[in-house]
């Protein structure tokens, strides 16, 4: 069984799903293009997914720069591999794809590191938001460009507390 909690937050609406161990999942953003996965039967549980809420209204309040929760996204082992990538992307910076790429090992491969990247299910946690292009332009983003575009802004200005 899977369990969600909806939260209110700057950029719109999230929907947080976890496991029954309380391990995050999935991250629905409010303006994805893309049918979120099914995941199997999903139940309203508030009080589950409350010490998650915490930790992203800390985020939105720019009073926390990282996250502390267990998570289980699924995916393939080059998905993860991209994902624990990502997490290599501190708070308030940015990369490239190819910079993503070489991180992980296969500089080859940014065209599959980008598809990766946008099959992100954390995001947010796995911070996709903070891929850009090479030139420094702002790319494609789940959640809409202005969501990507908040996101950053909103960890530029909170960095120097990170």
């Amino acid at each position: 069984m899977l369990y969600q909690d909806r939260l209110d937050t700057p950029i719109g609406v999230l929907t947080l799903i976890a496991d029954e161990d309380g391990a995050l999942v999935r991250v629905n953003l409010p303006q994805s293009r893309k049918p979120p996965p099914d995941l199997g039967p999903v139940r309203a549980d508030r009080a589950r997914l409350a010490a998650i809420c915490v930790q992203f209204e800390a985020y939105f309040a720019g009073e926390r720069f990282d996250f502390d929760l267990p998570l289980r996204p699924h995916g393939t082992d080059f998905q993860r591999q991209v994902w624990d990538g990502l997490l290599g992307i501190g708070y308030g910076r940015t990369a490239s794809y190819a910079d993503l790429a070489r991180s992980i090992g296969r500089p080859r491969a940014v065209r599959a590191v980008g598809a990766a990247n946008g099959a992100n299910p954390l995001s947010i946690i796995v911070p996709c938001h903070r891929v850009i292009g090479a030139d420094g332009s702002l790319t494609g983003y789940g959640g809409g460009m202005e969501a990507k575009r908040w996101l950053l802004d909103h960890e530029q200005r909170h960095r120097r507390a990170a």
